[in-house]
């Protein structure tokens, strides 16, 4: 992918979507700075993705990207990035009448304010050197809510329009900034709740995939949970020179769940 030597901060990247996107990366032989808020889930990840790739230098960027004063203290500890993955995000099932003002807060400030602080501070020097790329992961929810969780998919809406505004910003230049759709994917909490749903039959984990998309996803058009993987490999392409052309794009990867032609 044209990436080998690149330096990559990835954002969440301990576990689900972050961290398929920090392995793929590194496997085009980018040095990833793995972020997490435990020290220690970040060093694993660190030591695991550094005896897959050794010709990398994985590099440990614990900090809890929501508190100002370990964000800037990241900040300062790695000056310079090519690449920005702003994959971290939290999500629940929540009804409307249950969100208070302090929990549409901690939602705008984690799946937005620290990404857009991560951006604010490396745009400019991509800008510079006239190279960069910076994505956004954010939801099919983005342009579908599902009514389940109105707090998770404005935030991911905001970051459509973050990334749409900013790409402005790197018109005339080799920056892009872009921002990924993925569809249910299925993360270690997801896989989680699915064997505790069928904790009382001895289905293989194929089948209660099946039957729980079945009966729950049905505009799924691939009846399974998107991989992690998969999301990480479209990451990788999407940060390589070969796709200069994609400016401010949100990218669907949803299994077909989104039923418009647009």
């Amino acid at each position: 992918m044209g990436l080998k030597g690149k330096t990559a901060l990835v954002t969440g990247s301990t576990k689900g979507i972050g961290k398929a996107i920090a392995i793929e990366l590194a496997r085009e032989g980018v040095h990833v700075l793995i972020n997490g808020r435990s020290r220690e889930a970040v060093e694993i990840t660190v030591m695991e993705i550094q005896a897959e790739f050794p010709d990398t230098r994985p590099q440990n960027a614990a900090a809890d990207l929501v508190d100002n004063q370990q964000r800037e203290a990241l900040l300062a500890k790695f000056p310079q990035v090519d690449l920005l993955i702003n994959s971290m995000g939290i999500y629940e099932i929540r009804a409307y009448d249950d969100l208070s003002d302090d929990i549409w807060e901690h939602y705008i400030r984690t799946n937005v304010l620290a990404a857009n602080r991560l951006t604010q501070f490396y745009l400019p020097s991509m800008l510079s050197n006239n190279d960069g790329r910076i994505l956004f992961i954010a939801s099919e929810e983005a342009v579908m809510p599902s009514g389940q969780m109105p707090h998770y998919a404005v935030t991911k809406s905001m970051l459509l329009s973050l990334a749409k505004s900013l790409s402005k910003l790197t018109k005339g230049s080799e920056v892009t900034v872009n921002t990924i759709m993925p569809g249910p994917t299925l993360s270690e909490n997801v896989q989680q709740i699915i064997d505790g749903i069928y904790s009382q039959t001895d289905m293989t984990f194929k089948d209660k995939e099946k039957d729980f998309m079945s009966k729950n996803l049905p505009q799924s058009e691939i009846q399974r949970f998107i991989r992690p993987l998969e999301i990480g490999r479209l990451a990788a392409f999407l940060c390589s020179p070969y796709a200069s052309a994609f400016k401010g794009s949100p990218i669907r990867m949803d299994g077909g769940m989104v039923p418009t032609i647009y």
